[in-house]
């Protein structure tokens, strides 16, 4: 049964914290976080964006340069990690070899000094929670990647945390079992209420598992909501290009009543103006491979779509689905996501269409094209 979020897990707060090495290296700049009690909040970004050294920071590991991190309004900053009863799963799961998959999850009760009695049942309540009840007796080398993980998972939660940090937890899996560690762990986090911040450059990963992701690059947050707002309201070509797929045309803006006009070297584009929208100058309108579509002539395409002539350079199989990449005459390249029950062009000449709505215009801030 999901506990009383209200009592058990834990909000977190980020003010104004940075964290600069000697160097002069900056891997975060003024970070500012509200983490809800009982969320699942994804930390998303590239190698290098900052991600990691945030949860770093919060557990511990680290100190910021300036700034304070708050967990239920109070600051943590002078807490030892061992202090701040924060469950932490990395991805190189850290299991002790020599011990049984019940000790190795026991030990951070061992080390609170709780009665055998109690350990023995906490372990035994958690290890059935992770489905590897019949498990306790086997030694982590007798064990499955999959079931390795979820030995460290139940390590991190025995006693009891508020708070749960996971460092790419899942990357040393193969997809299809990563896939379902994924929905165990969904499942455990519904079951027990926990605050989860979790860290992954997978963009799945994070679509699939996530109440709200938070885009970090060069330290910052550029974007953060639920996975459907990400991914449908973008507000920088940045955002767009690394979560999921987008095809991005960049050129010089004039703002219109709704729409937004994008002058580029391929043509003219209209997309859906939004508080993302630059006011003057260089913008990006983008839009997603699955809003558009093949023609192969001018009289086929919808009045009042966007449009652009190109080349079928590739097709590829995807079971369901089929990938189309098309060359641009300017250089660039579009990608096109077709259903089962669309017909592709024989010819490799064609345009690729899409309906204003289906685009939005953004601030401009990476590569042409993808």
């Amino acid at each position: 049964m999901t506990q009383d979020l209200s009592r058990t897990a834990a909000g977190v707060q980020f003010v104004g914290v940075s964290k600069t090495y000697p160097t002069g290296l900056t891997a975060i700049a003024q970070l500012d976080l509200d983490i809800r009690p009982g969320e699942f909040l994804t930390l998303l970004g590239p190698s290098g964006s900052g991600k990691t050294t945030a949860l770093n920071l919060l557990a511990g590991f680290q100190s910021p340069t300036t700034g304070q991190i708050l967990v239920d309004g109070k600051d943590i900053g002078a807490l030892p990690p061992y202090k701040r009863d924060i469950g932490v799963v990395f991805q190189h799961y850290a299991l002790f070899p020599h011990m049984t998959v019940r000790e190795n999850t026991g030990y951070p009760l061992k080390q609170r000094r709780m009665p055998k009695d109690e350990i023995a049942r906490r372990v035994d309540d958690v290890l059935r929670m992770v489905a590897l009840e019949a498990y306790g007796d086997r030694l982590p080398r007798q064990l499955s990647g999959g079931q390795q993980q979820r030995v460290a998972v139940a390590r991190a939660i025995v006693f009891r945390p508020r708070l749960l940090l996971m460092d790419e937890p899942l990357g040393a899996l193969d997809r299809k079992l990563r896939e379902s560690v994924q929905l165990e762990l969904k499942r455990i986090h519904r079951d027990l209420g926990v605050t989860i911040v979790f860290v992954t450059h997978d963009q799945e990963e994070a679509l699939v598992m996530s109440d709200r992701i938070a885009i970090f690059d060069q330290g910052r947050i550029r974007q953060i909501g639920t996975a459907s707002a990400l991914y449908d309201a973008p507000v920088s070509q940045f955002v767009a290009q690394f979560l999921g797929e987008s095809n991005c045309l960049v050129g010089k803006v004039d703002h219109l009543p709704r729409l937004s006009r994008v002058t580029t070297a391929a043509g003219v584009f209209h997309g859906v103006t939004s508080d993302a929208t630059p006011q003057h100058g260089t913008a990006a309108v983008v839009t997603r491979p699955e809003r558009c579509r093949l023609f192969t002539a001018q009289s086929e395409v919808p009045e009042g779509w966007n449009q652009v002539p190109a080349r079928i350079r590739d097709v590829v199989y995807l079971g369901a689905l089929r990938k189309v990449v098309a060359d641009l005459r300017d250089g660039g390249t579009f990608t096109v996501i077709f259903q089962p029950d669309q017909i592709l062009p024989a010819a490799p000449d064609v345009l690729v269409a899409f309906p204003p709505d289906a685009a939005r215009v953004v601030l401009a801030d990476g590569p042409k094209n993808h």
